[in-house]
């Protein structure tokens, strides 16, 4: 990862696809170009596959798998993989439920399930197709060499227990699923994963694809990839 001040970052990478070109339209043969919408905090994004996510700045780094939550549309539980570490020379973090939220297209913010909402809910179903709906996430920085369970949920018969927080430090890669209740539904547009560290935020943006969204993503994803690179790399 490169080394660079991210003070004067207030901007976040976030593919949004612009408008589908006509067939045989000149536009269409070219690269997509990609806008940076504001997070409203400082912070760098990059994407690490069509359906894998990063966001981090000075203190705290976090990591979604959305693959399954993009195949949801229309359904009342999302389910984000999620990782996240703290940054060299940050003192170890306490990281609590409340933690955590999600920000939907029509800019609410939803908290995430309690461990009560999600039993009673009985998401085996969900789970069993995340199984096979997934991408890796393993996108850590180097100094995140040892595995820990984000443990924030957990069935009644399920041996390791569901914990309300988990203690990051900047040696420790940390794992887990994330499940929140969408009222109305999962739509198409622009979401955020929202993680509170210590003294700061980091947004993780992701967005559900129409077909025509994916197909053009998936066509274009170097160029989309390397222009995302490019918004970030430190000016001379």
């Amino acid at each position: 990862m490169r080394a660079t001040s991210l003070l004067s970052l207030a901007v976040v990478a976030l593919v949004s696809m612009p408008p589908l070109a006509a067939p045989g339209d000149a536009q269409s043969q070219q690269a997509p170009t990609v806008k940076i919408p504001q997070p409203g905090v400082p912070q760098i994004m990059t994407l690490e596959g069509t359906w894998v996510r990063v966001a981090y700045n000075n203190e705290g780094y976090a990591i979604i798998g959305y693959r399954l939550a993009n195949l949801s549309l229309g359904e009342e539980w999302m389910l984000l993989e999620f990782g996240t570490t703290i940054r060299d020379r940050v003192p170890n973090y306490t990281m609590k439920r409340d933690a955590l939220s999600l920000e939907t297209p029509d800019g609410k913010t939803i908290p995430m399930a309690s461990v009560i909402e999600y039993r009673k809910a009985n998401l085996s179903a969900l789970q069993n197709r995340e199984k096979v709906q997934r991408d890796s996430i393993n996108y850590f920085p180097p100094s995140a060499s040892q595995a820990c369970r984000i443990g924030f949920f957990s069935e009644l018969d399920n041996r390791a227990m569901a914990y309300d927080q988990v203690e990051l430090s900047s040696q420790r890669g940390c794992v887990g699923r994330l499940f929140f209740q969408v009222p109305g539904g999962i739509k198409y547009g622009q979401h955020w994963l929202n993680v509170k560290f210590e003294k700061s935020l980091v947004r993780v943006p992701f967005r559900i694809l129409t077909k025509e969204e994916e197909q053009l993503l998936s066509k274009n994803y170097k160029d989309i990839r390397q222009q995302v690179q490019d918004a970030f790399r430190p000016k001379t």
